[in-house]
């Protein structure tokens, strides 16, 4: 990019319009990236943190107990069979005292009657539980890094569009020379 900015009998003004553009998204690449980083993490930040205080208000953790046994694992004792866990039936009471029967994944191989912790919202259905400090951190960052991602590409889409309409300047420009040029190559004898 910088070589279109040194002294040469060739270069043409529109290769010195190109490099000032290039050096010019640098430049506000460096400075935008930062702050646009720090805005969306911190917006993203403290949206997952009320999206968490309102699950904290929401949701409750309760006992239930399996209404059904537990599917097997094929593999018992492995390490797969440690982390499977399999949609299983289950009876639990929400906070208005009404029992409430659903699926939620439980470990391999529990008996029916057996007890499991879950997390229920104020409608009575098995949720997920709340975001933790460590769930919205990353939630944040992972915004913060796509966003200077999104930086990034808009510069490198700005300065291929720029580049495109300097190119095809440059052959309409190399077309009228060659048409004023081309007679006097072309004489028949």
């Amino acid at each position: 990019m910088f070589w279109r900015l040194r002294r040469n009998p060739l270069r043409r003004a529109s290769d010195l319009v190109q490099a000032w553009i290039g050096l010019g998204l640098l430049l506000a690449v460096l400075a935008a990236t930062p702050a646009a980083m720090f805005l969306a993490g911190d917006t993203a930040h403290r949206h997952y943190t009320r999206t968490a205080q309102y699950q904290t208000a929401t949701r409750h953790h309760t006992t239930a107990i399996l209404v059904e046994d537990a599917r097997r694992h094929p593999e018992p004792g492995s390490v797969e069979a440690r982390k499977t866990r399999y949609p299983t039936k289950v009876r639990f009471t929400d906070p208005d005292g009404r029992t409430r029967t659903a699926k939620t994944d439980v470990e391999p191989a529990l008996p029916r009657g057996s007890t499991v912790r879950v997390w229920a919202d104020t409608d009575g259905k098995i949720t997920d539980p709340p975001l933790s400090p460590g769930q919205i951190r990353s939630r944040a960052m992972g915004w913060a890094l796509i966003t200077g991602l999104g930086v990034h590409a808009t510069a490198a889409a700005v300065y291929g569009a720029a580049a495109h309409v300097i190119q095809r300047r440059n052959l309409a420009a190399w077309g009228t020379a060659w048409a004023e040029t081309s007679p006097r190559w072309t004489t028949s004898p």
